[in-house]
């Protein structure tokens, strides 16, 4: 019984300091990196910020474009190739003077009445006098013209690509390139460096397809019960109220006075956290941007729940051990009573 007398006792003596955080009043000081109190100019909904230059990280996704891929010499015939073919002496019916694709198997078919060449792992000198003399049993002297139009290869670069775990791109034949913590200007200059072994002034063209490396977290309390984190990928231009949004607002037990932005230092600054306090009701109530700060890569919006619930929370986590020990010695308490008051009346008989 004075467990039960206690709690809320307890709650009447915590309820004063309980309240103060139950509306719209803002107790978080801010700070900066350096640990006082200065005013520091952050972006805002009104004064948002460019983001550094892209870096790229795992697992984002790289489109490649090869723009100009000409094979060092002396280039020998791959299957998927596309090879130019001119032959003047060829019949009229059936001209041949077009781009002919080199098949899975390495022959290249020139048309019904030539037939097919076997071109693979050949020069393109050795292909011309190959098709010449094939050619030659069916025409007059022929003279053959072969030039490389477009190699297969290509295909292997050109499409999207993941940023390996390892922070490697894989280019097919070509082997990988790393392009973790680069730019995209140095990731395009790191695969072209890297693919001059095999071409001959190679030039690319890169972008990022899909932005999967950069993100922000909204964590909320609980009261007592843990608290729920969520990760969102970060565009550059969200702001707290478009964070709060995306996560359904506030809970039930978030307290609107105890929101802050938690946004990390750098690696060798003194007092690298950097505490931003979010005035909730002036950004909802009354349309003020002022702590609507934009949210960067990295940063962390923390919602506190009302210290009154956490207390409860606690209070009820503290008791109830107690409670339930004293209602089982109340429980044997009575039963003996009453068990012992009927043996003393001759109604009931306790048998051991």
């Amino acid at each position: 019984m004075g467990g039960r007398r206690l709690l809320p006792t307890l709650i009447l003596a915590l309820a004063p300091f309980g309240l103060l955080s139950v509306g719209c009043q803002n107790g978080i000081e801010r700070r900066s990196r350096a640990g006082d109190s200065a005013v520091v100019e952050v972006p805002t909904e009104r004064a948002k910020a460019s983001l550094p230059r892209y870096v790229i990280e795992p697992p984002d996704i790289l489109l490649v474009d090869l723009i100009r891929a000409i094979p060092k010499g002396p280039y020998k015939v791959q299957p998927l190739d596309a090879l130019a073919v001119l032959c003047p002496q060829a019949f009229r019916d059936e001209p041949i003077s077009s781009i002919y694709q080199v098949g899975p198997d390495g022959r290249i078919t020139l048309g019904v009445n030539y037939g097919s060449v076997q071109v693979a792992d050949m020069t393109l000198e050795q292909v011309e006098a190959a098709i010449q003399k094939h050619l030659s049993t069916r025409l007059d002297k022929p003279k053959v013209v072969v030039s490389l139009a477009s190699t297969g290869f290509v295909q292997q670069i050109r499409g999207e690509h993941l940023v390996r775990p390892d922070g490697t791109i894989g280019l097919g034949k070509y082997g990988s390139v790393y392009v973790t913590g680069l730019t995209i200007d140095e990731a395009k200059a790191a695969i072209e460096q890297h693919l001059s072994g095999e071409l001959l002034r190679p030039e690319v063209s890169l972008d990022v397809f899909s932005y999967n490396s950069k993100y922000y977290y909204v964590i909320a309390d609980g009261g007592g019960y843990g608290e729920q984190i969520y990760r969102l990928p970060s565009t550059g231009n969200e702001t707290v109220l478009d964070a709060l949004s995306l996560v359904g607002g506030l809970s039930p037990v978030a307290s609107k006075g105890r929101v802050w932005l938690a946004r990390p230092g750098l690696p060798n600054a003194a007092g690298a956290d950097e505490i931003l306090p979010v005035d909730y009701c002036a950004i909802t109530q009354r349309g003020e941007p002022s702590t609507n700060y934009q949210v960067l890569p990295g940063d962390r919006l923390y919602v506190k729940a009302v210290p009154l619930i956490t207390a409860d929370t606690w209070l009820a986590r503290a008791i109830h051990p107690v409670e339930r020990v004293l209602g089982l010695t109340l429980l044997g308490a009575t039963t003996v009573q009453t068990v012992t008051g009927r043996n003393l009346n001759g109604t009931t008989t306790l048998v051991r």
